[in-house]
């Protein structure tokens, strides 16, 4: 960071331009998730850091926020451009705390230090860290870290043991550091954001990781030509439900329909085709099969295979995967039936994308204690396929990639039927064009958007999110990628 900072410099950008920028870039995430003006806390430190907090809470408070500073040292050894923006605050527009309108959310910056600070806490900082986390249940508000959350590693991941921020919010300036992505990390940085800073250019040691952000997607959503028909954006056939589970093929068959497919085709058990025809989205071609042989002879562009499907059919399963050449979304029972052949990826006859959460890669691989990245290099190492290994910060690796980590969600996507949708959003835009690569990013990123809406837009929680909310703000996520907000 210092590195691409005097690069910078040497071409003639200020400190003080690239602090404005860093704030300006937080106020607006903090808009995006939060547009009602509310009460905003900011711990600041005696450096840079704390002086993008300062520029944060400037933006904010000219849109209405209420500002209460907390300073972790005497002003007067604040670094001087820090100083100079703590006055540009104080000169700002005075804003009550309570007014006439019922008062929005508390929310808290934690700009007490900043990239270059070591795990271990010292005085007066500890005490603050202490105070914010306090303040943080206390006032139930929810933690924007600026840069990297006090007590963690910018490196190493690595963290204070007892006084580190636990952050709700995570905005990194100019681009993700490593230590933000470390599984160790992942309960303090919570939601990761990066602020693009155009003057800042990415350092080549950061070539084998990337970060899944609407501003690193957004080259990779075309739009569509004016002259568009649906033959153009694929056909998926969809295998998938059972007896109990018809929801499953129901969310998958939205999923897809939802990311752009062209016609979606559904293939269930004959003897469940009354039920789940009569409940299918009307746009969908519901079909019952007898066998899973019949489907060989289906001219689809894209297979997602899986959710809700059942083990009763394991043999044939296992046959048609090996045996059809058109590519694959494999999730759900799909993944727990090739537990046992993962011989059979080795030889695929087509591209596969596996989607599997944490229980399903224990079964596909025994990783040992390898971290969640080791394991996701490994495994790609060994087998031709893309993976999709779902959880917080989702991982996408495929051989001869960067490692992507998805920087969008939120714990409300703990329930079941979320990565039924993600499967047939992944295979409707396999259909459209976009590489298994691809898909699975731009999929896992659109799906935690769209559930960051539901929850902060229009009114749900963590406790009441459901998959079918997450399908209906889907159209927003994915004009975000085209139009990144921050």
């Amino acid at each position: 960071m210092r590195e691409t900072e005097e690069a910078a410099f040497a071409r003639g950008t200020s400190a003080e331009a690239l602090m404005e920028q860093a704030g300006a870039g937080i106020a607006r995430f903090v808009r995006r998730l939060f547009p009602k003006a509310g009460q905003c806390i900011v711990f600041a430190g005696k450096g840079h850091n704390g002086g993008d907090a300062l520029v944060a809470a400037t933006c904010l408070q000219r849109a209405g926020w209420h500002i209460d500073l907390r300073l972790a040292f005497p002003e007067e050894e604040c670094a001087e451009l820090t100083r100079q923006k703590l006055e540009e605050l104080r000169e700002g527009p005075a804003v009550t705390k309570t007014g006439a309108d019922s008062p929005g959310c508390t929310i808290i910056l934690d700009g007490l230090l900043g990239l270059g600070s070591k795990e271990l806490l010292r005085e007066p900082i500890r005490s603050a860290a202490k105070q914010l986390n306090r303040e943080r249940l206390n006032e139930n508000a929810f933690v924007f870290a600026v840069d990297i959350p006090t007590g963690l590693n910018g490196d190493s991941g690595e963290i204070d043991p007892e006084d580190s921020i636990a952050a709700d919010f995570t905005v990194t300036i100019g681009f993700a550091k490593h230590g933000l992505i470390v599984d160790s990390a992942l309960d303090l940085v919570g939601r990761l954001e990066v602020v693009p800073l155009p003057d800042l250019l990415a350092p080549e040691s950061a070539a084998n990781e990337a970060l899944a952000s609407s501003h690193s997607l957004q080259t990779i959503l075309p739009r569509r030509k004016f002259s568009a028909y649906k033959n153009q954006f694929g056909r998926i056939g969809i295998l998938a439900g059972s007896e109990g589970t018809t929801g499953a093929a129901l969310l998958a068959t939205e999923g897809a329909l939802r990311a752009g497919a062209g016609l979606v085709h559904l293939f269930v058990p004959r003897e469940l085709y009354p039920v789940i025809a009569a409940a299918a989205p009307a746009e969908a071609m519901v079909h019952p099969y007898r066998a899973l042989k019949e489907l060989a002879e289906e001219k689809m562009d894209v297979w997602a295979i899986g959710p809700g499907l059942g083990t009763d059919r394991a043999a044939d399963l296992i046959r048609f995967i090996d045996q059809t050449t058109q590519p694959m979304v494999l999730d759900a029972d799909a993944l727990n039936v090739i537990s046992s052949r993962t011989d059979i990826l080795k030889r695929s006859p087509g591209p596969r994308l596996l989607t599997p959460h944490p229980g399903e890669m224990k079964r596909l691989f025994d990783s040992g204690k390898m971290s969640r990245a080791g394991a996701a290099r490994h495994f790609c190492e060994q087998f031709p396929v893309t993976l999709l290994l779902k959880g917080s910060r989702t991982i996408v690796s495929e051989r001869g990639r960067p490692l992507s980590y998805n920087s969008s969600g939120n714990p409300g996507m703990s329930t079941g039927g979320m990565g039924d949708v993600l499967t047939g959003i992944c295979a409707g835009l396999i259909g459209r064009g976009l590489s298994l690569y691809d898909a699975a990013r731009v999929g896992a990123w659109s799906c935690g958007r769209a559930a960051e809406i539901s929850i902060f837009g229009d009114g749900q929680s963590e406790e009441s999110l459901l998959p079918r909310d997450v399908l209906a703000h889907l159209g927003s996520a994915f004009n975000e990628i085209r139009n990144p907000a921050v």
